[in-house]
């Protein structure tokens, strides 16, 4: 639904008000009417004066897929969150950290962006730049040799990327990646 939108470009982007009215509630930890009503006035006000470029999702959530990324998501947090503990408490040990480019096969920004976070919430790594243009980002590694190698971490980046895409990307946009789905996913998808 537009509000007159040959006149004044604006768009009503009811999902996002939505969305802000419920996390403007969770933030008061009160469900009230004064709070719901201004967080509604608020994300009203944060989607209509602060515009932001849309966002092309062209894919839906696969739950096989999503179920692989959140749990690898899970074993990666804790895997890394002992390798990083266990750097830091050897004595006079210096790690050896790189800055590494990872070539993206997505063209997305949306999946760019979703793989740079989770990428960078794993403890060990951060992105220290992601270039949209050319699908690259440049990941810090705390240590190399904990975790592998610099092609070990390039590909656990890559990895990461796939199961994005396998959660939430269109066949298409899977193809244009050169993946496809797992025979699972696949099997799910049809019933």
């Amino acid at each position: 639904m537009s509000l007159h939108p040959r006149r004044t470009g604006w768009r009503f982007q009811w999902a996002t008000i939505a969305w802000l009215t419920v996390v403007w509630v969770l933030l008061w930890g009160d469900v009230t009417w004064g709070n719901i009503v201004n967080g509604a006035l608020l994300g009203l006000l944060v989607t209509v004066g602060l515009r932001m470029t849309p966002v092309d999702f062209h894919g839906r959530v696969h739950p096989v897929g999503l179920l692989v990324l959140l749990g690898r998501f899970a074993v990666d947090l804790v895997r890394a969150s002992f390798e990083v503990s266990i750097v830091a408490l050897r004595p006079r040990y210096t790690p050896r950290g790189a800055v590494i480019c990872v070539q993206l096969r997505s063209h997305s920004d949306l999946y760019l962006t979703m793989t740079a976070e989770l990428v960078s919430l794993v403890p060990g790594s951060i992105i220290v730049e992601a270039h949209r243009l050319t699908g690259r980002l440049y990941v810090h590694v705390l240590d190399v040799e904990t975790s592998g190698g610099v092609e070990k971490a390039r590909q656990s980046v890559l990895d990461q990327e796939a199961r994005v895409l396998r959660a939430l990307a269109s066949d298409e946009e899977l193809a244009d990646a050169g993946l496809q789905r797992r025979r699972r996913d696949r099997e799910v998808a049809s019933r």
